[in-house]
């Protein structure tokens, strides 16, 4: 026979049991939540990094395709620099030789000051372009 304190210690059994599976379940529900936010950081995080070496790589792409024109630019210029000085003198490769002179003397002078020129800028560029705070802000 079922007395009076069988049933409420099955109750109260069954009742801690209850609780105990809904903890479980609440910490399922916990365990699956952390791991769905973890991957969500990861996506995020490989997203920035795609977005910014995207970045990098236009500013690259950019600069490679300026240099080049200047480059051409200086190139044509010269030789109609060379032209007009050969003229100026009655000698074509004297006036070669003076524009390679003027030529050589800005290179030495690039050389010397590299670094404040070209090196720092650059860096100054692609480190602007990397952690651009206003960007990552509307993130």
């Amino acid at each position: 026979m079922i007395n009076k304190s069988d049933i409420e210690l099955y109750y109260r059994d069954n009742k801690y049991t209850r609780y105990m599976e809904q903890d479980f379940n609440n910490a399922d529900t916990f365990v699956e939540q952390v791991k769905e936010y973890v991957n969500t950081r990861i996506a995020q995080l490989k997203l920035s990094f795609a977005e910014k070496t995207s970045k990098v790589m236009s500013v690259m792409v950019a600069v490679v395709v300026s240099a080049l024109v200047f480059f051409l630019f200086l190139v044509l210029i010269s030789i109609a620099g060379a032209i007009a000085i050969g003229l100026w003198l009655e000698s074509f490769w004297l006036g070669f030789i003076v524009v390679a002179g003027i030529v050589l003397l800005a290179g030495f002078f690039l050389w010397i000051f590299k670094d404040r020129i070209i090196r720092r800028p650059i860096m100054n560029s692609l480190i602007k372009t990397m952690f651009d705070k206003e960007e990552d802000e509307k993130d």
